[in-house]
Parts: C-alpha cells; sequence; structure tokens
C-alpha cells in the first residue's frame, strides 16, 4: 500500500459540525451543534475522585538526584495539598494576597499550586526569564506590584537569589524549595508540607465555586508589559470537559503524558497539566527542553517513559525527528501506546509533519493523527480544534463545543472573537485592558484572522489567516498579510530560519529580517564557521547563498507584491527580552523588533545597499 494511501490511526473524536448564521450587519456566528456536558464547580473535586478512585495511581513524577523518578500517587497528592494548604489559610493568602511562583515545573510548584486553588487563593506562576533571562527584571517588578502577592515560593534560593532581592518586598513572606536567599528569612517546603491540617480547610474548601478565581497568567507582554489573565474555576473545569469531548481517546485510558512545556502559559499549566489530573493520568516531568544543551534529556526520558499523548511546539518535534529516524528503541517506545500528537504556539512546517507520518507508519504501520487548534491565554485555551481528519499544517479547525465563535470583516479578513465557559472575565486590576479586549456583545477578540477553508461551505473549518495587528500596507495600498507570509518565507528557507520580521509599511515592496535557527545552521553546515559566534554565521557566504536561493523560489511561486520578497537581511545579534523584541516564550515581537532594529531596516531600503543585504537578483 503506498503512503499517500495509507489513512491515520483512528482515535476517537467527537463531534465538531457547526451551523453557520450570517447577519445583515455582515458578522458570521460559527456555533457547535455538539452540546456540552456538564462539568464540576472547582478543579479540586477531580482530586478527590482520583485519590479514592485510583489512590495508588501515579499522578505526578520528576527526577530524583539519583536519576530515578520521585512519585506521587493521588492520594499522596491529596495528603499534601490539604497540609499546604492549611499553611495558606495561616498565612492569610487571599484573592489580594495570592501565591506567587518564580520556579519552573516541579513536583513542589504543583502541589503549591493546588493547593492554593483548593482553599480558593489564586496562584501566579511567573516564567523563568522573567527572573533569569531579563537584566533589569522590569516585567517582573511590575507583575509584583500589580499582584501584591501574600507569598512568593522559588525551588532553589541561590537561584532566584538576584530576583528576589530585586522584585520581592522584605514584607512580603518567602518560601523556597531548597537554599537561602541572603538576609532573608524563608519558610521551607518541608515546614508548609508538615504543617497540621486545619479545621477550617473542609469548609474554605467548599466556599471555592466557579467563580472564585483559581489563577492569574501573565499574558507574553508581546505589546508591552504583560496583563494579569482572570482563570476562574469555571474556566478550568469546562475548557477540561472541551478538551475531553473532543478528544475523547482520553476517556479509552488514562493519559500519560512525559512533558517539558512550561506551567507559566496556558498550554503547559493549564491544558496539560488540568488534562492529567481531569482524566486521572500520569504527568512525567520532563527535565529537557527542545535545544541542543537540553534534547538529551527529553530523549532519555522518553525512551523510559510511553506516552499515550505527546505535546509540544514546532522545534520540540524539529529536534526529535532525527532522533526517531536514528534511535530504533527510542521509536518503538515513542509510538507503543500513543494515540496522537498535538502542537501549538507556531506552524508545524511541512517537512516536518511528512517526517512524523513517516516514522509513525513505518514503526506502526499507521499515521499517528497530528492534532492543532486555536486558543489563548484568556480562552483557558482550548477553543478551536482540527480532527483527525481535517488536519494539516495552517488549519485550525472549528470551534469546540462550549465554544461560540463570531467572524467579523476587518481590512479584507475575517476577525475571530470568542464566547464561552472557558473565556476570561478580564484582566486582574486592569479594567481598561478589559474593556478593549471585548466588544460589545461581550466575545473576546483574539486579535487574530481566520479563513474558511471552502469560501461555499464554512463547515469545513478554518485556516490560521495571521494576526490583525501585524498586517501592513504598502506604499501602492497593497495589504501584506504577515502571518501566513513568515510561514511560507520559513519554509522555502527551511530549515535554516527561526522567524521572519517583515517590513514595508507605506514602501514600494517588502523586505523581511531573519532570524536564523543557529543551530539548524550548524546542523546543515557542519563546516560553515570555526566557531559559535552569530556575526560570523551572517557573514559565511555559503549560508547567504541559501537563503538566497530559498527566497528566490518563493518569489518564482508567489509573484504578487504582496507576497515577494526582494530583499533580506540576517538579525545580527541576539533578540532582547527586556526590549521586548523576544517573549518569555520566544515569540518574537515583529513592532518591537523593526522598532529596536532600524538600521537593519534603513539598509534594506538604501540607495546603495550595503553588502549585509541579500537579494534575490545578486548574481552569485
Amino acid at each position: 500500500m503506498g503512503k499517500q494511501q495509507v489513512a491515520a490511526s483512528t482515535v476517537r473524536f467527537g463531534d465538531l459540525s457547526v451551523d453557520v448564521i450570517r447577519r445583515d450587519d455582515g458578522t458570521v456566528l460559527v456555533r457547535p451543534r455538539g452540546h456540552l456536558p456538564g462539568f464540576p464547580p472547582r478543579l479540586g473535586d477531580r482530586l478527590h475522585h482520583w485519590a479514592e478512585a485510583t489512590p495508588d495511581a501515579v499522578f505526578l513524577a520528576e527526577r530524583d538526584a539519583e536519576g530515578g523518578w520521585r512519585k506521587v500517587t493521588y492520594v499522596q497528592a491529596l495528603a499534601c495539598v490539604r497540609h499546604i494548604a492549611s499553611a495558606f489559610l495561616r498565612l492569610k493568602l487571599t484573592r489580594e494576597r495570592p501565591l506567587l511562583i518564580l520556579s519552573g515545573n516541579s513536583v513542589n510548584h504543583a502541589l503549591m499550586g493546588l493547593a492554593a486553588q483548593y482553599v480558593g487563593v489564586p496562584f501566579c506562576p511567573v516564567s523563568p526569564p522573567y527572573s533569569l533571562a531579563s537584566r533589569d527584571h522590569a516585567k517582573l517588578k511590575y507583575a509584583i506590584n500589580l499582584l501584591t502577592p501574600g507569598l512568593v515560593y522559588a525551588e532553589d534560593g541561590a537561584t532566584f537569589q538576584l530576583p528576589i532581592t530585586a522584585t520581592v518586598p522584605v514584607t512580603t513572606p518567602l518560601a523556597l524549595g531548597s537554599g537561602t536567599v541572603r538576609l532573608r528569612e524563608a519558610i521551607s517546603f518541608a515546614q508548609l508540607l508538615a504543617t497540621p491540617i486545619s479545621p477550617e480547610i473542609d469548609a474554605a474548601c467548599s466556599q471555592v465555586g466557579p467563580d472564585t478565581v483559581a489563577k492569574f497568567l501573565l499574558t507574553s507582554g508581546s505589546t508591552g508589559l504583560p496583563k494579569v489573565v482572570i482563570n476562574t474555576q469555571k474556566m478550568l473545569c469546562a475548557n477540561q470537559v472541551m478538551i475531553r469531548e473532543t478528544m475523547r481517546f482520553l476517556q479509552d485510558q488514562p493519559p500519560v503524558l512525559i512533558d517539558w512545556l512550561p506551567w507559566s502559559h496556558t498550554f503547559g499549566g493549564n491544558h496539560n497539566v488540568g488534562l492529567t489530573l481531569f482524566n486521572g493520568g500520569a504527568l512525567y516531568i520532563d527535565d529537557g527542553r527542545p535545544t541542543p544543551a537540553g534534547i538529551a534529556a527529553t530523549l532519555r526520558n522518553l525512551k523510559e517513559i510511553a506516552p499515550t499523548v505527546y505535546f509540544s511546539v514546532p522545534k520540540g518535534f524539529e529536534m526529535l525527528v532525527p532522533a526517531l529516524r536514528e534511535d530504533p528503541a527510542l521509536r518503538k517506545n515513542f509510538f507503543k501506546r500513543l494515540s496522537a500528537i498535538f502542537f501549538a504556539g507556531a506552524s508545524l512546517p511541512a517537512h516536518i509533519w511528512q517526517a512524523l507520518q513517516d516514522i509513525s507508519e513505518a514503526e506502526t504501520g499507521r499515521r499517528v493523527p497530528i492534532l492543532t487548534g486555536l486558543g489563548a491565554t484568556e480562552t483557558a485555551p482550548y477553543s478551536m480544534s482540527v480532527t483527525p481528519q481535517t488536519s494539516r499544517s495552517g488549519h485550525v479547525g472549528q470551534p469546540v463545543p462550549g465554544n461560540e465563535i463570531k467572524l467579523v470583516p476587518n481590512g479584507g479578513k475575517w476577525e475571530v472573537r470568542v464566547k464561552g465557559d472557558n473565556v476570561t472575565p478580564g484582566y486582574w486590576r486592569q479594567p481598561e485592558a478589559t474593556a478593549t479586549a471585548f466588544d460589545q456583545e461581550g466575545y473576546y477578540k483574539f486579535g487574530d484572522a481566520l479563513k474558511p477553508v471552502d469560501n461555499d461551505d464554512w463547515s469545513k473549518g478554518f485556516d490560521f489567516d495571521g494576526r490583525i495587528a501585524e498586517d501592513f500596507k504598502l506604499a501602492s495600498g497593497t495589504w501584506v498579510s504577515t502571518g501566513p507570509l513568515r510561514t511560507q518565507l520559513i519554509a522555502a528557507c527551511a530549515p535554516l530560519l527561526r522567524d521572519v520580521v517583515l517590513a514595508g509599511i507605506d514602501r514600494d515592496h517588502i523586505a523581511a529580517l531573519l532570524l536564523l535557527d543557529e543551530d539548524a545552521c550548524r546542523a546543515a553546515f557542519p563546516d560553515l564557521v570555526s566557531g559559535h559566534d552569530l556575526a560570523e554565521l551572517c557573514r559565511s557566504e555559503t549560508l547567504r547563498r541559501h537563503l538566497r536561493e530559498g527566497l528566490r523560489r518563493h518569489a518564482q511561486e508567489w509573484p504578487s507584491s504582496s507576497m515577494r520578497v526582494p530583499l533580506a537581511i540576517i538579525i545580527d545579534s541576539p533578540l532582547q527580552i527586556d526590549l521586548g523584541e523576544i517573549t518569555d516564550k520566544g515569540s518574537v515581537n515583529q513592532r518591537a523588533v523593526l522598532q529596536h532594529r532600524e538600521r537593519l531596516v534603513e539598509a534594506l531600503y538604501a540607495t546603495n545597499r550595503p553588502q549585509a543585504v541579500i537579494s534575490i537578483h545578486d548574481i552569485d
């Protein structure tokens, strides 16, 4: 049987059929036909349920100092949560004095967050780069001032000493997993865990309801300082039912995850931790990362833990594919019980998509479904989903049951907005931001655009069509849709580019600032440079020639002025988180890069272009 004839494996999936309602004002509503079942009033009910139903099943696990797995069962997790929550009652934590967690994923982190939610105290997991990658800690200071935490937790005192000293008021209680912070008293995690169960804990737990604030999540701050998104218990619980009803294979067996995705973001922290807890699964915390230094740990973990569903970002899959090809033991364990692969954060390059399909087919005789969708921090995050039958790069599917989307004409595109029980009530202590985030009918404005797969039949779903705020006009008045164009340029130059920043507002043509994938460049051209200096890579004529050819191929396929990119230049120094050029999760802020790299933009449009500019008209 030829590869094009092999269907994806059959996994149970929910009904994503919709009704399309066209209004007289030009807007279009897309309403799921599927009914959303009821959901519990608080996430803590699921912890109680599994502690009774499967008390000895593993809930959380992480590597210990000896390289083994520290495992926490459901019944153990519930006991720990009740002790830590009792400490939080003693510390008088409230919505106005929440728990702030500075460090990354860990068993302690999970237990702290669950304990806070258990007694109605919100917690805010702050991305570690705000502490460890920033030089001025401006975003961390802003978040602490806005949230006024009643307790700040960090896994290790020595690692977080500088940001704690620089940002956490001396009057704010501090808790540490280990170590100390100079000149600061701190409560140890062991002390929290040893706190006697409070006689008030059951009453506090019973007061937690759908509208109780469960957690605060910071937006990436791509347009300035981060906003603090309110996540209620209703949002989290409703969203988990949406996930469970859509990806129904989660009901067939408790999910097993081996996952590195940061809990400071909604994908890792809400979607994956919540999915595990809601369905009685096991979450093994991956201490690796999709980086040259971190991928070895991920591969080691995947050779030990066979996931039932695997979540990552496109970069993670790019680094996983070569290892799957080369290591039969890894390949066998990875696919042994895998129902689906799920990616988010960016488009998955076509060659990586095809590679995953080919490898899964060769190993199992079937194609494991590759899934994605559309969501946001403000939607908890699951809002739209593909199905195994419709899934492809750039496709985001249909709204899931419990969500209704509204499509609004905007600059020749369809701007998408959403309503549902998973949508935030707003931003914490930021009424102006809340007011602008919703339209008059109460639909949350994603800021994204969608386009129907079939203009004559919108029930076939939607493709992502870029960010509304990033699109611009050339001097001719021609609109440039940056999202799809960036994706195409990255594919045309694959695997050499990590991202592309597009210039051309009120100019005669588009030009591009190229952000290299330095690891991929060195892997593709091992003899290219003697060292690891970005400036040396930028000067390489071999690399420049390959990028030029990629741009030429794209221009030949897309010759119109709205798509053709005749000039480009490589960004020659790392993007800066403190300047807002890159977010803590690695997303590139187009506007900030153009603002702070003005000299590169001017070089692209100079009458006498410098040698650094790559032109598709250059003759080799």
